[in-house]
């Protein structure tokens, strides 16, 4: 894990900036290794579409899961038996962003610039990123990225090209999660497919309190799983179901 320089950017506190909730903190500064760090350590995230400024937000309620409440449901766990899976763990950080860059049947537009790619690939490069990747053969059919820091584990994007991958992707950071005794993985902004998963709602106040304490915790053990190679016919047979 590398050392960052201090950035050269100071953010406002959320909630004093936003004392109403509506999410956007500030515009502007860049989107090096070290501006990234120091925004995520301060609750915020960037979000904003190619021809736009850099927008960061702090939103009103965060939206978290705890990864020991997580249970996967009975018709994911049969797909990854019949399907058989293989699952890796940081091989693939780039192919997965632009993967999640790409158009999707319900937008033709991405928030995922090259611009933010290039950024979130240096945070990555410097040891502050993770990505889990689903293969059918030699083929990329799913993932998801996110930022590591301490013991916060804050999830960006996902895609699927097959039935429930991205959702075996996400099982696997669910059960790296449980092993690591995270207190939650951040999902930052709440819609209905994170809700059918298992997510649900902090205030910022309560989340951002609980972040001082996770980002200032020992780092996740990544090494641990980015050496091997998981199926997904295995991991589903020891999995608990869903009722």
């Amino acid at each position: 894990m590398q050392l960052l320089s201090p950035s050269q950017y100071v953010f406002p506190d959320p909630i004093e900036s936003d004392p109403e909730g509506q999410g956007l903190i500030c515009i502007g500064a860049d989107l090096s290794p070290s501006t990234l760090f120091e925004a995520y350590t301060h609750g915020l995230f960037p979000w904003f579409n190619e021809d736009e400024p850099i927008c960061w937000w702090s939103p009103e309620p965060r939206c978290i899961i705890y990864p020991q409440d997580y249970h996967p449901s009975k018709s994911l766990l049969r797909n990854m038996k019949k399907w058989d899976y293989r699952i890796t763990v940081n091989q693939a950080f780039e192919q997965v962003m632009r993967n999640c860059a790409l158009p999707r049947s319900y937008a033709n537009e991405t928030w995922i610039s090259e611009q933010i790619i290039q950024g979130y690939c240096q945070l990555f490069a410097a040891g502050y990123g993770y990505s889990i990747e689903v293969w059918e053969q030699q083929q990329l059919v799913g993932g998801l990225y996110g930022v590591s820091i301490g013991r916060g584990c804050f999830g960006e994007s996902m895609f699927s090209q097959r039935t429930d991958v991205s959702k075996m992707a996400f099982y696997t950071l669910m059960l790296i999660g449980q092993e690591q005794n995270l207190s939650w993985i951040d999902c930052q902004l709440v819609n209905d497919h994170l809700l059918s998963l298992g997510a649900r709602t902090l205030s910022r106040q309560a989340y951002l309190k609980s972040l001082q304490d996770v980002i200032n915790q020992p780092p996740l053990d990544w090494k641990k799983y980015q050496e091997g190679v998981f199926s997904s016919k295995t991991i589903a047979e020891t999995a608990k179901l869903t009722e």
